[in-house]
């Protein structure tokens, strides 16, 4: 593919005005982590990659438009400079990017991540020079880079599970002339060839902190790492390791998602109306709590769905025809809630009753007034994985030790 020969020197304006908006906007990051993303390219990690249509198909699914520097010069080296998260792969399956199509809903599986996150991620991490770092999930290897950039590739350490996303990072990257150690590897198993590590920073999210990491941390390291369950609410916590292999440290603030890690995602559960039929002779009961606590667009809910997890863990939550459905195919059981005449009504079935332990839960949440992500404490030790809160009961990450 033929480049405009004055790409680079547009590419250094963009650059240099993405990088001053991002300080004007205040993003709390280092200043050194701002400067490494002004001399890094991030156009050549993504050289093709989604763009969402302005109005969803007849369907109502999201209609995810491909960019290329061929199909529209502007539009992609715009995009590529702009604090925002372009998809490069959906469902697991490689675009051809010579004749890309347009897109009509999916999962997406692969993205470069907006730089803002990537450089506050690198920077809440508690990253300096001098630092070997692991990075989980190379992606497009744009985050590599700029670790590259910042500490000498000889301090990187990346690895990815798609071997065709590694291979493109890997192209790119050496072509910048930056050449990390990479790795096809599972990340929940991180990486023992390179170990020790002083920091470890995830770009995917677990269902609980995976022992082998915290393993392969120095005494005193720490690892940034992005949680989330089945009922896709999400947190990040920032654990300090200690010699004995014991980590702590806080949940950060902020409503941040990531993509799950590919060993700790959902099972597929089948068709909700199945669960919901095993329902229909159960008793309804007037529910205690909307299921909006939960599904709301604010902060609270996302915050409260991912505290919510650990009490219902193998849980999953889908809202089909205005009936909000739960399902934990662990158990086998099922709970569905529905309105009527502006109330809400619940049946539940199987050994775990899902929407009353959640409504314990939500009582317990508001008696202690609500409290937010940097009020809870994640402790890992020989006692498992727990959050711990002065007001709040105990709770248990699923698939914790």
């Amino acid at each position: 593919m033929t480049l405009p020969p004055d790409l680079d020197q547009d590419a250094v304006a963009l650059r240099a005005a993405m990088v001053k908006g991002l300080a004007d906007a205040g993003l709390p990051a280092d200043p050194a982590w701002l400067a490494a993303a002004g001399r890094v390219s991030r156009h050549t990690f993504v050289p093709g990659f989604y763009l969402p249509a302005e109005a969803p198909d007849a369907r109502g699914l999201t209609v995810w438009e491909p960019v290329t520097s061929k199909l529209d010069y502007g539009r992609w080296l715009a995009a590529a400079y702009s604090d925002t998260t372009l998809v490069t792969q959906f469902d697991g399956e490689e675009a051809d990017w010579e004749r890309p199509a347009v897109r009509h809903g999916g999962a997406p599986t692969s993205s470069s991540t907006l730089p803002s996150l990537v450089l506050r991620m690198w920077s809440d991490a508690d990253v300096a020079e001098g630092h070997t770092v692991l990075e989980i999930g190379t992606g497009t290897g744009y985050s590599t880079a700029l670790a590259c950039e910042r500490l000498g590739s000889s301090h990187v350490t990346s690895v990815e599970a798609d071997p065709v996303r590694l291979a493109g990072a890997a192209d790119a990257l050496y072509g910048c002339g930056y050449t990390p150690t990479l790795a096809r590897a599972d990340g929940s198993y991180g990486y023992w060839p390179e170990a020790w590590y002083d920091r470890i920073v995830a770009a995917c999210s677990f269902r609980c902190v995976p022992p082998a990491l915290l393993s392969q941390s120095r005494p005193g390291g720490k690892a940034l790492l992005p949680l989330s369950g089945w009922l896709y609410g999400n947190a990040r916590v920032l654990l300090t390791v200690a010699a004995d292999g014991t980590a702590e440290g806080p949940l950060l603030p902020g409503t941040i998602s990531f993509m799950t890690a590919r060993t700790h995602a959902a099972p597929a559960y089948g068709n909700p109306r199945d669960w919901a039929a095993g329902l229909h002779e159960k008793a309804p009961r007037s529910a205690r709590h909307a299921p909006e606590r939960l599904t709301a667009a604010t902060e609270e809910a996302f915050h409260l769905r991912f505290l919510a997890q650990a009490v219902v863990p193998d849980a999953q939550m889908v809202t089909v025809d205005e009936v909000l459905h739960l399902v934990d195919v662990v158990s086998g059981s099922a709970a569905a809630l529905a309105a009527h005449d502006g109330n809400w009504h619940v049946r539940e079935g199987g050994p775990l009753k899902l929407w009353s332990r959640i409504e314990g839960f939500i009582d317990a949440f508001d008696a202690a007034g609500r409290p937010g992500p940097e009020t809870f404490t994640l402790r890992v030790d020989g006692e498992g994985q727990r959050l711990v809160h002065a007001q709040v009961p105990q709770l248990r990450l699923p698939g914790g030790w």
